[in-house]
């Protein structure tokens, strides 16, 4: 953003804040009944974990009449069922998970309530999940996706989006079959970090902000590689099978991202992904209004301190966006001035 629209945008953030706020204490009483909200998020390390838990404790200081309380355990490709059946209120969705759903393909083909589930799932808002990272030790001898053979293998947790994304990756670009070209390791993905770090797994994959936190750690004592598509692939039948899906593009892990351990000697090519915050339809109207106003001037607050939110905008709550609004939302965002696709009215 310009200087003058970050100016424009605090400004309105500011000022929706303040009504929010002023209609919270206009309704808070000695002793105020918490509602309590669930939300499902992806595991620490990630760029998901860290956009949600911010949301939720944004949320939960500003808006003291409701509690989100986050699950940060299971995968994302569960999460939006559980959300889509009302047993649950937010959790991480992403274009190309609503659009499956709604086809009824992949991991839902054999649900057949799968299409209807995805008409009561609406959009709390955008942002971008970052870039897909695929690392290795530089002292393991893999330096290209091929080289991946026979090596002990994380790809996401099992069932994720992003498992299929990489697997699909790794055959799509190198020709190699998880479990048969390779050892695939399931774990979630706290374990699987630190499973990177002691040295168990000789591939580590991760779709999140760069630099991430959890990498910077880990280069700050180690040379470290990062394994990505090859230029005169960007334009194949396969990667373009892969960047053609909703939500996702072709992206740079930029040379030095990672300091001086990050050995790559320019920039690496991957995949970007958007995802977002999914509720349903039958949430309080208001209440998605509010906490989105409140969220955006949390955020606007914490940028200084936290780079990482600095793609953490209004305006990229709808980018990508493949799924109606919820009303809350929708209102909330037009007070913040943002110009709203047809795609994100319904």
């Amino acid at each position: 953003m310009t200087q003058e629209t970050t100016r424009l945008t605090r400004r309105r953030l500011l000022a929706a804040g303040a009504a929010a706020g002023a209609m919270t204490m206009a309704g808070a009483g000695p002793a105020l009944a918490r509602e309590i909200l669930r939300m499902s998020t992806l595991g620490p390390g990630t760029s998901p974990n860290l956009v949600m838990t911010a949301f939720s404790n944004i949320v939960n200081r500003r808006l003291p009449e409701y509690e989100i309380q986050l699950n940060s355990t299971g995968a994302a490709t569960r999460h939006i069922i559980e959300v889509a059946r009302g047993n649950m209120a937010f959790c991480m969705g992403s274009p190309v998970l609503t659009a499956l759903l709604r086809k009824q393909a992949a991991m839902y083909a054999k649900i057949d309530q799968a299409p209807e589930w995805a008409t009561h799932l609406r959009t709390v808002l955008n942002f971008p999940m970052g870039l897909y990272h695929i690392v290795v030790y530089a002292g393991s001898g893999i330096e290209t996706l091929g080289g991946v053979r026979g090596k002990r293998v994380f790809l996401g947790p099992p069932g994720s989006a992003a498992y299929a994304t990489m697997a699909q990756l790794f055959e799509n670009v190198a020709g190699l079959i998880p479990g048969k070209d390779f050892q695939v390791v399931n774990l979630g993905w706290d374990a699987a970090t630190s499973s990177f770090q002691d040295g168990n797994l000789d591939v580590y994959c991760n779709p999140t902000n760069a630099p991430s936190p959890a990498l910077t750690q880990i280069a700050v004592m180690n040379p470290i590689r990062f394994l990505g598509i090859p230029d005169e692939e960007l334009e194949s039948e396969p990667v373009q099978a892969l960047t053609g899906r909703p939500g996702f593009r072709v992206a740079q892990l930029r040379a030095g991202t990672y300091g001086e351990n990050q050995v790559n000697p320019r920039d690496v090519n991957t995949l970007s992904v958007t995802v977002g915050i999914i509720t349903n339809e039958w949430q309080d109207e208001e209440m998605i209004r509010r906490m989105v106003l409140v969220f955006y001037e949390g955020v606007a607050d914490m940028a200084a301190s936290a780079p990482w939110m600095a793609e953490i905008t209004p305006e990229a709550a709808v980018q990508d966006i493949n799924l109606a609004l919820h009303p809350g939302a929708l209102s909330a965002l037009q007070e913040l001035g943002v110009t709203i696709p047809e795609a994100a009215r319904g």
